[in-house]
């Protein structure tokens, strides 16, 4: 095929090899850029698949292995893949026809392009009982020995991938991994404090049941294991009743015959015990004490690394959840639901964040970010930036302004890190939505009909990176403007919601719509709709959700004040005002004069930025008489005149123009500075005849 030019030297797909075939070993190839997967007959026959029964992908695996089995080989292939590793290497469960299971073991060579991408993987898959070159030794006790042997390395190769305390429990505890010993039972403890928690029990079970925990100092067998840092062998019933009577009466009623139990060391010191009962009589062999003291010492590192694991896990997500808002204010006028979960993947996690900031006169502030890496650092980092970026935003910054600014806080930490990032600045009396976007996932806006839509917001680089050298782009963060009516909602969510193992972006950014589209009206009910869409493993990622619903009705004639700052040397602060203005006057009844307002307010804004320093405000309101009224402060107690302009002067005309498009205009002292403002009468539409 012609993508194969990279490597002309191997064909697709790879040749089988005649000498591995005899010794049950099937080849794979699987092209990562396309996903198809091609196996040769022996590779079928291992996994007991028909040719008719594979349809050419790595999903076409599935029907044979198990899910558990699956999604350990999918995190090992990811971390190969991500790492820069050349191999890679497995062993997963295989269920047969008739429904049995048996290992295999898979081992994969990663081909990678000049620039390190990964586009192909060539492997071998082999039936792990069978043991190729190795003679059979005679004599029943040596085969169960060369058995138990097998199943230890195996068992310890598996271990080697758990990252959980579950994952080691999940092994240990499956009839088909540990019972090739031999062992009707397994049974595991953990040392906590003083005392023996038994974490798994399989099979026929032996431990004190109405007991979960138990002493150290107890008479039982795993108890001493764990006292004296010794094994417990049991050769006989006689043993088990003499030595242990707490234990007997549990063990008299089972076929039990014999047992051991292991101290799990690592570092010097007992972390658990391991418990295997036999139905077999007599004592073991130096040959099988060894075997089961290097699959004690196997298990006992990987219990050890799996608790550490955990804890560290538990310190990041605890960091995570203390960097992240506490609870969620009271917005009058706005329904918000947050949600965020975190992808429990031994100890990663994630900078994932999201914030609700009030701002006065009936305006909210929301944003939504990730952080790129899943450590603590990223975490540190995430609540460093949420806080600073709060803080611009607090300040009374534009959303463009907090943004760039932010982006330089995050350069300045020196970390080689960056985040994305959606800001989102709503004013609740007029509905009208601005927003930034940084590298993020665009925003979805569900109308009060049920329509939805993806917002196309203009989008900046991600926090973090160095500008663009693009003179006259003003913050480098745009802005984006809509109008979110009453029963309108956003819904803002970093990428591990939509993130799906095996799917492109699209695949997710469909189904979020979907759901969105067809969710529950109330927030917290479809912000758990949305989380549903990842389940508990999601896509390896952490997921933050954040949901806003406009509440109220339209406001007609009536309506709350409107207020915009107007910095010095901000392109955006002056456009973004008068559409908030006209976008007012329609709200407020006066669609017929919106033109008028606008011109005249710009007017008042323009003579403001020009002729005093420091910036202004504007503001908008509805007078007790019903009157739409625009006024413009700013800190200069020069008081403008009106004069008349020659034909050919360029300025001049401004309040000229105001006091003719207004019914009315003035100027007010206010203190440091002065106030010029101008109104315009609403007058109702008349009635259509007839």
């Amino acid at each position: 095929m012609a993508q194969w030019g990279r490597n002309p030297e191997v064909d697709w797909p790879a040749r089988p090899d005649t000498s591995l075939a005899l010794n049950r070993m099937g080849t794979f190839d699987w092209d990562l850029d396309s996903g198809r997967m091609f196996l040769d007959p022996t590779a079928l026959e291992v996994l007991d698949l028909r040719p008719s029964e594979f349809d050419g992908t790595a999903a076409g695996l599935r029907p044979r292995i198990p899910p558990a089995d699956e999604a350990r080989l999918e995190a090992r292939v990811a971390e190969a893949l991500e790492d820069g590793h050349s191999h890679y290497g497995a062993y997963v469960r295989g269920r047969r026809r008739d429904g049995t299971l048996a290992w295999l073991h898979i081992q994969g060579h990663i081909m990678r392009d000049p620039g390190g991408r990964p586009y192909r993987v060539i492997g071998i898959l082999r039936d792990a009982a069978h043991d190729p070159g190795e003679p059979g030794a005679p004599g029943e006790r040596s085969e169960g020995r060369r058995r138990m042997t097998g199943v230890v390395e195996r068992t310890t190769a598996i271990l080697a991938h758990a990252r959980t305390v579950n994952d080691v429990t999940d092994v240990l505890k499956d009839p088909e991994a540990l019972g090739h010993l031999g062992a009707v039972s397994v049974m595991l403890g953990v040392v906590d404090g003083g005392r023996i928690h038994l974490v798994a029990e399989g099979q026929l079970g032996s431990y004190v049941p109405e007991i979960e925990y138990t002493r150290i100092d107890a008479q039982l067998p795993m108890s001493e294991a764990v006292r004296t840092m010794q094994p417990v062998y049991l050769a006989s019933r006689e043993e088990f009743q003499l030595g242990y009577p707490q234990l007997w009466p549990y063990i008299e009623p089972l076929s039990v015959r014999s047992g051991v139990y292991l101290p799990l060391i690592a570092q010097g010191r007992p972390i658990g015990a391991l418990g295997l009962l036999y139905t077999r009589d007599g004592d073991f062999t130096a040959e099988e004490r060894n075997v089961l003291m290097a699959l004690g010492s196997g298990i006992a590192q990987s219990l050890q690394r799996a608790m550490l694991f955990e804890q560290e896990h538990d310190l990041a997500e605890g960091l995570q959840r203390a960097m992240l808002p506490r609870r969620i204010p009271e917005i009058p006028g706005a329904l918000i639901a947050v949600r965020y979960r975190s992808a429990r993947m031994g100890r990663d996690i994630g900078g994932d964040w999201y914030d609700v900031i009030p701002l006065g006169e009936g305006r909210v502030g929301v944003m939504i970010g990730d952080v790129e890496g899943h450590d603590t650092d990223a975490a540190a980092v995430m609540g460093q930036l949420r806080i600073v970026l709060r803080a611009y935003i607090v300040e009374g910054h534009t959303p463009g302004t907090a943004m760039a600014r932010a982006s330089a806080f995050l350069r300045e930490l020196q970390t080689e890190r960056f985040a994305t990032c959606t800001y989102a600045e709503l004013d609740l009396t007029t509905g009208m939505l601005r927003m930034v976007r940084a590298g993020h996932l665009d925003p979805v806006v569900r109308r009060g009909d049920g329509s939805c839509h993806r917002v196309q917001v203009a989008g900046g680089l991600p926090l973090g990176l160095p500008p663009r050298d693009q003179p006259g782009t003003g913050s480098g963060y745009p802005v984006t403007s809509l109008e979110l009516h009453p029963g309108d909602t956003l819904v803002l969510c970093t990428d591990g919601l939509i993130e799906r193992p095996g799917a492109d972006f699209d695949t997710g950014m469909r189904e979020l719509m979907a759901a969105v589209h067809s969710g529950p009206v109330d927030v917290e009910e479809l912000a758990d709709v949305l989380c549903d869409l990842v389940g508990d493993s999601g896509g390896g990622d952490d997921m933050a959700l954040l949901v806003l619903r406009r509440r109220g009705t339209p406001a007609g004639r009536g309506g709350g004040p409107l207020r915009q700052r107007l910095e010095p040397g901000d392109p955006e602060a002056p456009a973004m005002a008068r559409h908030l203005i006209r976008a007012a006057a329609a709200a407020w009844g006066a669609w017929d004069r919106a033109d008028e307002i606008e011109l005249a307010a710009d007017e008042l804004m323009t003579n403001a930025l020009i002729h005093t320093d420091g910036g202004a405000e504007v503001g908008m309101r509805l007078t007790a008489e019903g009157r739409i009224r625009i006024e413009v402060e700013d800190s200069s107690s020069a008081l403008p005149r009106r004069r008349e302009a020659g034909d050919w002067a360029v300025s001049g005309r401004g309040l000229l123009l105001v006091e003719r498009l207004a019914d009315a205009w003035g100027v007010e002292p206010r203190g440091g500075g002065k106030s010029v403002w101008c109104e315009f009468a609403v007058t109702a539409p008349e009635p259509a005849s007839g």
